[in-house]
């Protein structure tokens, strides 16, 4: 297994890694929408917190060698499902192969976030 990390995504803020490779599988961590350079929450709305979350995903993966279209399977957690068809506006531009997905409504994120996404993608 080899650890993935990169600066370009926000550090983990707790006792786990970016993302792990196991044989041909990248397992990313969940991704909440902190903008790596400043630290910070990144937007106020559930479309602005998406994009951010989208590119901390993106910026993963492209340290793992991969991209959106390699992606096999999310999980995206929503603090409020009536946020659900504006995080897909967003979500569509981002996983345009359509991988599989779970979505669900938590009762609360880290740092009181509006979304938090993970990924797991076939690097072959």
């Amino acid at each position: 297994m080899n650890k993935i990390s990169t600066d370009k995504a926000p550090a983990a803020i707790g006792p786990y890694s970016q993302a792990i490779v196991a044989g041909d599988f990248l397992f990313a961590s969940g991704q909440i929408p902190i903008n790596p350079a400043t630290g910070e929450i990144q937007g106020t709305t559930i479309e602005e917190q998406a994009e951010q979350s989208m590119k901390n995903v993106g910026e993963i993966l492209k340290a793992a060698g991969a991209d959106y279209t390699k992606v096999v399977k999310t999980t995206c957690f929503l603090a409020d499902m009536g946020d659900f068809a504006a995080f897909n506006g967003v979500y569509e531009k981002y996983f345009t192969e359509k991988p599989a997905r779970s979505c669900v409504a938590v009762k609360q994120l880290p740092k009181n976030v509006l979304c938090e996404v993970e990924v797991t993608a076939y690097l072959k």
